[in-house]
């Protein structure tokens, strides 16, 4: 694989790269029944698009209430009504299980002397918790929510926003990081260096936009910037 070059920053996408959005329901299977899969998958699907309505609708809310609004609408779709099962998940969605080879990957970055970023959906409350839950806060330069700027990815704003805050002029000097398609679309079309943790063999969207490298995990990154 070739090495990317000039990059001066690595910025990291949080929920589905760094942090395992299905463990919630992974854990409290057993209390929820055998759709439990299903619904972790309907409640991501809806967490995404209700972000997206939002931002296109001008009605923003954080990702704190847009998750909320999307385990809801999961939850009732299955007719799971347990007393208590939604607090439980919701809980555990702030200490989200972090990939194993996340915390060793950041620091070969870092130790590269490339600035490491996160650029997420999520509120500053949700992501400090999950940061410092997976003890990663000391490994990186800034954690950058959408909430500073009020409108999700793949809004340019957004990346924008990360380039301001890095201080960086020049949209080939960041590595986006990211598991997911559409927000590497969006990325590699604002002219980030993208490069797509392909965690689950999915292919490219038919969207403006190509990463410039596939990964099947983290440990890949530190060769390559």
């Amino acid at each position: 694989m070739e090495k990317l070059e000039g990059i001066r920053a690595c910025v990291f996408d949080a929920y589905g790269t760094l942090f395992d959005v299905r463990a919630p329901m992974r854990k409290l299977a057993p209390e929820i029944g055998p759709h439990a899969e299903e619904i972790s998958r309907l409640w991501r699907q809806k967490q995404l698009e209700y972000s997206w309505l939002r931002s296109l609708m001008g009605v923003h809310a954080d990702f704190w209430h847009v998750t909320g609004d999307a385990l809801d609408y999961a939850l009732d779709q299955y007719g799971v009504s347990e007393p208590g099962i939604r607090d439980e998940i919701l809980a555990l969605y702030l200490k989200l299980d972090v990939y194993e080879e996340v915390a060793d990957a950041l620091a070969a970055v870092r130790a590269k002397g490339k600035l490491t970023a996160i650029l997420s959906n999520g509120s500053p409350s949700m992501l400090d918790a999950a940061v410092r839950h997976a003890g990663l806060d000391k490994l990186f330069n800034m954690v950058l929510s959408v909430e500073d700027v009020g409108i999700y990815k793949p809004s340019r704003r957004v990346y924008r926003h990360a380039m301001q805050k890095l201080q960086i002029h020049e949209t080939p000097s960041v590595c986006f990081v990211t598991s997911n398609t559409w927000d590497s679309h969006g990325a590699a079309q604002f002219g980030f260096q993208v490069v797509r943790v392909d965690r689950f063999g999915l292919k490219d969207d038919r969207l403006p936009g190509k990463p410039v490298a596939l990964v099947k995990d983290l440990s890949e990154l530190p060769g390559i910037v």
